[in-house]
């Protein structure tokens, strides 16, 4: 039988690692099992994965590997998992690789591993825009949009200052209102809470509010691990924000990963389109993430693409079943409750 391992063996493994992405942590895998998955860890010599598990009904179940694996690729660690998954009636799994896609397409003709395939729909989003933070402050300043670089200027002139926090309730408030305003889906108070208690201890995250005269206007969480950082959580408030408080937060928050040695900084999310077509039609596209390119591409990054999604099935008649009933569900959604 393949046995995962235990939270202190992954941890070891990982502290040989320091390239390995923030969702591939023990962290990761305690957040999500708080909210019902159950994370499981496989090594394979010098690979190793973390993969989370959703029960379905009748004691089936589905993977999901977030940016995984660990280190070189290798067809023996996902013997382990398909071994695992198998004794544990795994309909299927699907990767969100950590890996870009000119990366995937150097190691495989197709750009899919053997044994996986193209999968519909990413649980990550597959597109981003990345800072590299290695040149001077000065460097960096000096890449982004003059717009936006006039705007972190602005900010500070106005008296916005922008410091640890720890306010989460504060801080869940303002999501709920920025959710609300922007139209977008936020996780419950407890998620935040939970992993701000998991991974700011660890230096792995920090909480950052902007404020003017005391008044919080802006806040967001970034993590950071080894050579990357990631913008994953943001919100603003409605009031003052001609007082541009959420272009000095992101900056402050590139100097704070900066800082503890981080090279790049992940803004994690943008619309999946090729960058011609970003930059084509992003003054008139509002929906979906295309208002945060607007604000994202001001930083001076560059557009990558990861690879993937990728899946493998393993009850390839229960899994066409599962994708029939989706698409019936999408077809006829319920009412609102």
């Amino acid at each position: 039988m393949s046995q995962p391992l235990s939270w202190n063996a992954w941890d070891a493994f990982l502290d040989r690692h320091p390239e390995g992405h923030i969702l591939q942590t023990t962290e990761w895998g305690q957040l999500k099992a708080s909210f019902g998955w159950e994370a499981t860890a496989f090594q394979h010599g010098d690979s190793g994965v973390l993969v989370l598990w959703w029960r379905l009904p009748l004691g089936f179940r589905w993977g999901y590997v977030p940016k995984g694996p660990v280190g070189p690729w290798s067809d023996a660690l996902w013997a382990q998992v398909d071994a695992y998954a198998r004794q544990h009636r795994a309909v299927g799994l699907k990767i969100d690789p950590d890996m870009w896609r000119e990366e995937a397409q150097a190691l495989w003709p197709q750009g899919v591993p053997p044994g996986f395939r193209v999968a519909e729909t990413p649980v990550q989003p597959p597109r981003t825009i990345v800072v590299d933070l290695r040149p001077s402050e000065d460097e960096i300043l000096a890449r982004m949009k003059q717009k936006t670089r006039y705007n972190i200027r602005l900010a500070q002139r106005k008296g916005v200052r922008v410091r640890p926090w720890d306010d989460l309730e504060g801080f869940y408030a303002m999501l709920q209102e920025t959710a609300q305003r922007d139209g977008f889906g936020i996780h419950p108070f407890e998620y935040y809470r939970r992993a701000y208690e998991l991974f700011h201890p660890r230096g792995y995250a920090q909480l950052l509010v902007a404020e003017w005269q005391g008044e919080p206007l802006a806040a967001l969480m970034v993590f950071a691990r080894g050579p990357r950082a990631w913008y994953l959580y943001g919100a603003s408030a409605s009031r003052h924000r001609n007082k541009m408080p959420t272009y000095l937060l992101q900056w402050e928050a590139m100097r704070w990963a900066k800082a503890r040695g981080c090279t790049m900084y992940d803004f994690w999310g943008i619309p999946d389109e090729e960058e011609e077509v970003l930059e084509a039609e992003f003054t008139r596209r509002r929906g979906g993430l295309w208002g945060v390119y607007r604000f994202k591409r001001g930083f001076g990054g560059e557009v990558k693409r990861a690879a993937g999604p990728w899946e493998r099935i393993y009850l390839p008649g229960l899994y066409t079943l599962l994708q029939r009933l989706e698409a019936w569900r999408r077809r006829f959604p319920r009412g609102r409750r």
